[in-house]
């Protein structure tokens, strides 16, 4: 009835009367956010498919656009002003807060998130690191320092270019740990900002961010450090912190996280001294060892991949990374580094 000539658009005037006169089953907030779009609409019409991606809480770049460029604020367009929520709603508003730069997206993200799925990964990635540290702790009676005990190198998870031809330990070096303090760091780590960043993007994007950094951290060293073992999960680690770091760096006026500056040299200053100590480890090592210690690249291969890779996952909150001419360069360097750190891998020890 409202538009003969099925055109998928109806005016404005149109749709805000019927907003208004009928008691539609609508969540306020959404209410909200569909008569900012009429308003917003440059030509005068909202579209149906706009509406239908809204009602069924898929957001198009058109309707971001629509809603940021409207001729109104959206109403109550300060989340925190929002009251009587209750103990997990106010953690999820603490993480839209935590790592979205725009109000908007803040409260997108705040009313229509979901518990279901949890956000797993960070979590079962840590608890299987507590575990396996727990496990070689008790079995080889030694806390800190694991790697000069003989028996740890041997262990089938540790990654060694002498054994670079079992390709699982590329990947699950992350599970093993120098000690104490380096589990301590990765796990508190993964935990404060990891699961934020789940929660927010998802578990396919950070988990796949998370791996890159580890596969690139053991590929690196086995191009740079050519003798060195590498246990610990800091490729992974580092690639989250630094792509979070780096997208409060390019958002810094609209963060709106309290004590943002100080939070930022701290963990700066964390991560440059746990990077110092990997480097005083492989190179001046406390106690003589049979054989060379953990390399540090694998963090600074991390970072990369989180400036880098993480920047552009981390931007682009619930939109599709296939759209975006950028994604597909950073991939495709991406790729060719694993390309060639392959072929490395399987030519260049017996030539050198």
């Amino acid at each position: 009835q409202l538009d003969p000539e099925n055109t998928g658009f109806i005016g404005v005037e149109t749709f805000a009367s019927l907003v208004h006169s009928h008691e539609l089953p609508l969540d306020p907030a959404k209410l909200d956010m569909l008569v900012a779009l009429a308003q917003g609409n440059d030509e005068g019409q909202v579209c149906y498919q706009e509406l239908v991606d809204l009602i069924s809480s898929k957001r198009s770049s058109s309707f971001k656009r629509a809603i940021a460029n409207g001729q109104r604020a959206l109403p109550r367009d300060v989340l925190l002003d929002e009251t009587g929520l209750g103990i997990y709603k106010r953690f999820v508003r603490y993480v839209a807060y935590e790592i979205l730069p725009c109000e908007m997206d803040r409260r997108w993200y705040f009313y229509q998130h979901r518990t279901c799925p949890p956000p797993v990964f960070m979590a079962a990635v840590t608890l299987t690191q507590i575990i396996v540290f727990l496990c070689y702790g008790a079995r080889l009676n030694k806390w800190v320092l694991q790697t000069y005990h003989p028996e740890y190198m041997k262990s089938p998870l540790v990654y060694h270019p002498g054994h670079r031809a079992r390709a699982w330990r590329f990947l699950t070096y992350m599970f093993m740990h120098v000690g104490l303090e380096q589990l301590g760091f990765n796990a508190l780590l993964q935990l404060m900002i990891g699961v934020p960043l789940e929660m927010v993007h998802g578990i396919l994007r950070i988990s796949f961010l998370y791996l890159a950094g580890v596969l690139a951290g053991s590929l690196t060293v086995s191009i740079t450090d050519m003798r060195a073992p590498l246990v610990g999960g800091s490729g992974g680690v580092y690639a989250l912190c630094s792509a979070h770091l780096a997208n409060v760096v390019m958002n810094w006026a609209g963060m709106r996280c309290p004590y943002k500056l100080l939070r930022m040299v701290l963990a700066l200053v964390c991560m440059s001294s746990e990077v110092g100590r990997a480097v005083w480890l492989r190179f001046s090592p406390p106690l003589p060892a049979s054989g060379p210690q953990p390399s540090f690249m694998a963090h600074l291969a991390g970072a990369i991949v989180g400036i880098s890779m993480g920047l552009t996952i981390l931007r682009s909150y619930e939109e599709s990374l296939q759209d975006q001419c950028g994604w597909w360069v950073l991939l495709l360097s991406y790729g060719t580094f694993l390309l060639f750190a392959v072929f490395w891998n399987i030519f260049a020890y017996d030539l050198l």
